[in-house]
């Protein structure tokens, strides 16, 4: 059929010609597409506001030989507007659409987990439930642990040793024990290798009262990690860093 629908996220979106918007979309049953949107930057577009980063949508597409066309949108959720009132919210959910667009870019499969994951993170974001950083930071562990790349966070990455223990090798894939510690492996402190842990269990009551220089080490962990795999630097993160020198 020429004609399909579908429940989806907006992760960004992109001038065309003069009026419309290229935007890329990661779909509950059909993955990450981009599609071409005609007409919505006029001022009598009927649904440009709803596809903003960070909107959930219920969306019927026309495919087309290169790029599908959006022809109705009907708004589920706009968590854009919670989202972009703070800008320390608006810079982890922004570090967040890029890590799905990245880690979905070329999926053929297990992409409705992580619609159903963003999905959860970014209702978490504009709901305010956690700390954006360790909002951002359980996203992306669990993320990549559904992309496979999960990070060792108690046993030993290489050999399986027990742990815990005290060394962490991004090469390695997490937590190292001492016979298997490469050069330049760190040495987080160890409330940051258990938050680690925590955040990818789903274990809140411990993430929200963790001190804020495991939250800053383990997000600096992950972020160094995500990029490992992700072989590329996220654009977002750059903007943090002008942010918060």
């Amino acid at each position: 059929m020429k004609s399909y629908r579908d429940e989806a996220i907006v992760l960004r979106t992109h001038k065309l010609g003069e009026a419309d918007r290229i935007i890329t979309l990661l779909t509950a049953e059909h993955g990450q597409i981009r599609v071409v949107a005609k007409g919505v930057r006029r001022t009598t577009s009927k649904f440009g506001a709803r596809v903003e980063p960070f909107c959930v949508i219920d969306a019927q597409l026309h495919r087309g030989r290169t790029l599908d066309t959006l022809t109705q949108v009907v708004s589920i959720a706009q968590y854009g507007d919670a989202i972009a009132a703070n800008y320390d919210l608006y810079l982890a959910a922004t570090v967040i659409v890029e890590t799905a667009e990245r880690l979905t870019a070329d999926a053929t499969d297990g992409t409705h987990s992580q619609y159903l994951l963003l999905l959860g993170a970014l209702n978490a974001m504009a709901r305010r439930r956690h700390d954006p950083t360790l909002i951002r930071t359980s996203y992306t562990l669990r993320a990549l642990a559904l992309a496979g790349w999960a990070p060792s966070c108690f046993d030993c990455a290489v050999c399986g040793k027990a742990g815990p223990h005290a060394s962490f090798s991004i090469p390695e894939g997490g937590t190292v024990c001492d016979a298997c510690r490469p050069p330049g492996a760190s040495s987080p402190a160890p409330d940051t290798l258990a938050l680690l842990g925590h955040l990818l269990s789903g274990d809140w009551e411990f993430a929200d009262r963790c001190e804020s220089y495991a939250r800053d080490e383990a997000t600096g962990l992950i972020s160094s990690y995500t990029q490992w795999h992700l072989e590329r630097r996220l654009r977002s993160l750059t903007l943090i860093d002008r942010s918060h020198p």
